[in-house]
C-alpha cells in the first residue's frame, strides 16, 4: 500500500524520536523482530501527523527518555505513512483499539500499558513523560537515560501537524 503522506514531509516527525534512540521501523519483518521477542520490555510509539503527537506525544517521550530506567528496546512506526508496518505493529496489541498516536508497552511479548490518542490529546508533554516514567519505573531495567542530557537539551521538537504536511503523490 503506498503511503497516505509524503515521507519527506514526515522525515522531521520520525527523525526526532530516532535521535532520542527511537527505531523507525518500515516493514512487517522489522515490526516482528521488535515486537515477536517475548521477554523484556518494549516501547512501541505509534507515530502521527496530528497536532496531539507534535504538541504532547513525542515531545513526552523524548522526555521520558530522559529518566534512570528505560525499556530495553524503543520502537515505533508512523500511522499514514508505515502502513503495513503500522497494520503488524497493531496485530500484536491483542484487541486494542487503533490509535495513532498511541504509546504500547510490551513486557515479555504482551501488551501491558497503554496512551491512546485520548488520553494524550487531554495531556501535556511533562504529563506524558511522568505517566511513560511511572510504568518504566515499575517495569523496567534498562539504563537510562537514552541519550546524554547535553545531546537532549539541543533537540528542537517539531511542532508541525498534518493540516501541513503534503499527501503521497497519487493520492
Amino acid at each position: 500500500m503506498p503511503p497516505l503522506y509524503d515521507p519527506e514531509a514526515v522525515r522531521p516527525m520520525w527523525e526526532e524520536l530516532a535521535r532520542v534512540g527511537v527505531k523507525p521501523l518500515t516493514n512487517p519483518e522489522e515490526v516482528d523482530g521488535a515486537l515477536g521477542q517475548p521477554q523484556g520490555t518494549v516501547m512501541l510509539v505509534i507515530n502521527s501527523v496530528c497536532g496531539c503527537a507534535a504538541g504532547a506525544c513525542r515531545p513526552g517521550v523524548m522526555l521520558a527518555l530522559q529518566n534512570n530506567v528505560i525499556p530495553d528496546r524503543l520502537v515505533t512506526v508512523f500511522a499514514g505513512v508505515d502502513t503495513e508496518a503500522t497494520q503488524r505493529a497493531r496485530e500484536y496489541m491483542d484487541g486494542i483499539p487503533p490509535s495513532s498516536p498511541n504509546v504500547v508497552f510490551f513486557k515479555d511479548g504482551k501488551p501491558l500499558h497503554v496512551l491512546q490518542r485520548q488520553h494524550i490529546e487531554r495531556m501535556n508533554p511533562v504529563e506524558v513523560a511522568n505517566n511513560l516514567i511511572e510504568f518504566f519505573n515499575q517495569h523496567c531495567t534498562a539504563q537510562g537515560p537514552s541519550i546524554p542530557p547535553d545531546e537532549f537539551e539541543r533537540i528542537e521538537p517539531v511542532q508541525q501537524c498534518g493540516s501541513s504536511i503534503p499527501l503521497y503523490p497519487g493520492n
